[in-house]
């Protein structure tokens, strides 16, 4: 929060550190925002680059200098030079991680422990749980939990929450907890309300296990981005032509002008992990997405499958199922290391930790 009056907005929000409190810590120079206009200006005509579109207040001090001009691709390569140095975390950063997904593991039991098997709870509830949990474990969810029952699994961003759970069907949640140094968790289970699988989810919900283990076994260093996709994507459409549903072979599915699997997969198959849900957004393809894995990489690995109510291509018995399974996985010199590992993802072991959850009953934070 912003105030032009620091000491009238302490009286608000609390005690703020000083510029000479946050130079010592961080071990920068800082200076006053209100000396940024000027800053810049004194700076032309020498080549300035700022990064724009985190702060209005940067953003608005920048156009009004005139320092902008046509500099927005100038601004593009540092926001891209950033990105890439947040590729490869450290052993604090990996630290910080690794107890995000600790805390996210203790938010995902409080909610299965209030999750009842025989009648409906509303998903704001549950998403309810959870933000008691990041807020008390840390600084609070690291973005907009997704609590989706039936068909709202089929929805990726499902932010609403404004539905009931149903014994008989699967509850999808993507959530994760925010720490305090603002590194966050991503992680998604999905959980069958009654306790157990019917035949046909667990048939799914297998397919997509598969399709994540062998993301996570090819993880390590020197392997492209794009081989894991291929990967994931080929362990899906083995899955989805199994249960007779692909128009021609599984090859035909996967031919680069065809990919009429994607009808059911809708996403690749994760993304970098940090400060940001989606972190080093801005980083070079040749270091990302055309690039290769590195030691120090923190990155999801979520694969899923998510058959629309509406689709005919689909037996019914399908139509309104939406299963996804994600992680946090560190890649070492020895292969990856799952940090959200406190978290059950075979369908059996999942039905397990589920009913566990349920006799240990109801708790709060402590």
């Amino acid at each position: 929060e912003f105030f032009r009056n620091a000491a009238y907005g302490e009286l608000w929000i609390g005690r703020r550190q000083t510029l000479e409190e946050k130079s010592t810590e961080m071990g920068i120079t800082t200076a006053d925002l209100a000396d940024l206009d000027r800053a810049l200006a004194a700076l032309a005509p020498a080549t300035t680059r700022v990064l724009r579109g985190y702060d209005a207040r940067v953003d608005a001090a920048v156009l009004a200098s005139g320092a902008a001009g046509n500099r927005a691709a100038r601004d593009r390569e540092l926001a891209s030079a950033i990105s890439n140095m947040r590729l490869t975390k450290d052993s604090w950063e990996i630290a910080e991680l690794r107890g995000a997904c600790e805390a996210t593991v203790r938010g995902f039991e409080d909610v299965a422990r209030v999750l009842p098997a025989d009648r409906p709870v509303s998903e704001r509830l549950l998403d309810g749980v959870f933000g008691l949990r990041a807020r008390h474990d840390g600084n609070g969810v690291g973005y907009s939990s997704i609590v989706g029952n039936g068909p709202h699994a089929t929805i990726l961003h499902w932010v609403r929450n404004d539905g009931v759970t149903q014994p008989g069907d699967l509850l999808l949640m993507d959530m994760g907890v925010e720490s305090n140094s603002l590194y966050t968790a991503d992680v998604t289970r999905t959980l069958p309300v009654s306790g157990q699988f019917t035949d046909l989810q667990r048939s799914v919900y297998d397919i997509v296990y598969a399709s994540q283990q062998a993301g996570i076994e090819a993880l390590k260093p020197g392997v492209e981005f794009k081989e894991i996709h291929q990967i994931c994507m080929r362990v899906l459409a083995e899955g989805l032509g199994d249960l007779g549903i692909l128009p021609g072979s599984v090859e035909e599915a996967l031919d680069r002008d065809a990919m009429f699997y994607r009808r059911w997969t809708l996403h690749g198959f994760g993304h970098m992990l940090g400060l940001d849900v989606h972190d080093c957004a801005h980083a070079s393809n040749d270091k990302y997405r055309d690039g290769k894995v590195d030691a120090g990489y923190v990155l999801t690995v979520e694969p899923g499958l998510y058959f629309q109510v509406d689709d005919e291509l689909v037996p019914a018995e399908l139509r309104g199922l939406g299963i996804r399974i994600e992680d946090d996985i560190l890649v070492t010199e020895n292969g990856a290391v799952n940090l959200s590992v406190g978290l059950p993802r075979t369908s059996s072991d999942v039905e397990s930790w589920l009913a566990a959850q349920r006799d240990a009953g109801p708790r709060l934070p402590e």
